[in-house]
């Protein structure tokens, strides 16, 4: 809830408040504190021994979660699209 907050509030700062002429230096500040974030991430993955010896189990668990996702989804669309769209004669 916290992680909403704060993004409504960012939106509301950057649409009311935030200066245009500082806006190609926000940009530049958000790739690099993104760039910051994505190495630390990496850095605790890398700490956390567990993760790295279940390394092969989560890429099975991974790859099978993406399969069904995609296989549910198409499926689903193509339901959906027989249900909705007209039939061609």
């Amino acid at each position: 809830m916290l992680t909403i907050a704060l993004m409504c509030l960012g939106i509301a700062i950057g649409k009311w408040l935030f200066p245009q002429k500082w806006q190609k230096t926000n940009a530049r500040l958000q790739t690099l504190l993104t760039i910051l974030l994505i190495f630390a991430m990496g850095v605790s993955i890398g700490r956390n021994d567990g993760l790295l010896q279940n390394l092969a189990t989560l890429g099975l668990d991974s790859v099978l979660f993406c399969l069904f996702s995609m296989g549910a989804s198409i499926l689903a669309v193509y339901c959906a699209t027989r249900k909705i769209l007209p039939k061609k004669k």
